[in-house]
């Protein structure tokens, strides 16, 4: 199940691209939500992924293809491919819905948790132990969270105004990505990453197409159109590169790269603010919150017994 390629340059060089590409993601979709919906953004962000993808795997006329009936051997991996691009529509749909209402940085921080819940699903689903380091890394994980999220602490758990409901539905759409990164793993015995990744785009198409709203498209300055194509390939490049990262190095090594995501964010948005872009108001608990987080990541992913 853990076997990988043992490639760890190409592995990490893959990790670290969807880290960055993740890093700036946010800033680009709430410059196209200035205009457009969050559903209908979230639909050409798929929609662009499976037009520019399904050529490709088409052209490699490969005598396995996931576009090929016989390639499913059995209705559990049919049903493994159908619930993995649900989770992964689902992830995508609070995530948006949940950034629309929230800042950036915030939204970032929170959707960490994915990852760290990826890593926490090895105790009971991959046989792995957390060491000492890793559970102290865990722990300067939630301090972290606690700490970013203080100032916030009567939004989430009294008033629960927008900002409170916009990071609970982060929340759900770590959860439901964590189930997705389970069963992708598992996905990759049988396909190759892109193929999976084809499948989980058009799904998502399909899934968003009925509730998109086109009308607003007229109204896209060129910046927001550059925006949303920029959105399009930024999906496809990044999972395209997190899935393939799966195949070369450990899912440990993977969540450890992508600990780095909310400071490209925090960085990004703080050093090229943009107008009408709401930023998070940075001071020594949030900054040094945000820091234990990614540090408490990447020790948790990095100081393992097993792997």
């Amino acid at each position: 199940m853990s076997r990988v390629s043992g490639r760890w340059k190409l592995g990490l060089l893959l990790a670290l691209t969807t880290a960055s590409l993740w890093g700036v993601l946010p800033v680009a979709l709430k410059g196209v939500m200035e205009t457009l919906d969050p559903i209908t953004t979230t639909f050409f962000r798929f929609f662009l992924a499976a037009l520019l993808l399904t050529p490709f795997i088409v052209s490699r006329s490969r005598r396995k293809t996931a576009l090929n009936p016989k390639r499913f051997k059995s209705s559990v991996l049919l049903l493994q491919l159908l619930v993995a691009g649900l989770l992964l529509t689902s992830n995508y749909a609070l995530y948006i819905l949940g950034l629309d209402r929230t800042t950036a940085e915030g939204a970032q921080l929170m959707i960490q948790i994915a990852p760290m819940l990826l890593l926490l699903s090895g105790l009971w689903i991959f046989g792995e132990q957390f060491s000492r380091a890793q559970w102290i890394g865990f722990g300067t994980f939630a301090s972290g969270l606690g700490m970013f999220f203080y100032p916030h602490s009567k939004d989430l758990f009294v008033d629960m105004n927008a900002y409170g409901v916009g990071m609970l539905m982060v929340f759900l759409a770590a959860v439901f990505w964590t189930g997705y990164a389970i069963l992708q793993k598992f996905l990759l015995r049988e396909f190759a990453s892109q193929e999976t990744m084809l499948v989980f785009y058009w799904i998502g198409t399909l899934a968003f197409l009925p509730f998109s709203d086109f009308s607003s498209l007229p109204q896209l300055s060129n910046l927001q159109w550059g925006l949303l194509t920029f959105c399009g390939l930024n999906t496809l490049i990044a999972y395209g590169s997190f899935a393939e990262a799966l195949v070369h190095i450990e899912a440990s090594k993977v969540s450890a790269i992508l600990a780095l995501t909310p400071l490209i964010t925090v960085a990004v948005v703080q050093a090229f603010p943009i107008s009408g872009l709401e930023v998070e108001p940075l001071g020594l608990l949030t900054v040094t919150g945000a820091l234990l987080v990614v540090f408490g990541s990447m020790a948790t992913a990095l100081n393992k017994t097993t792997d």
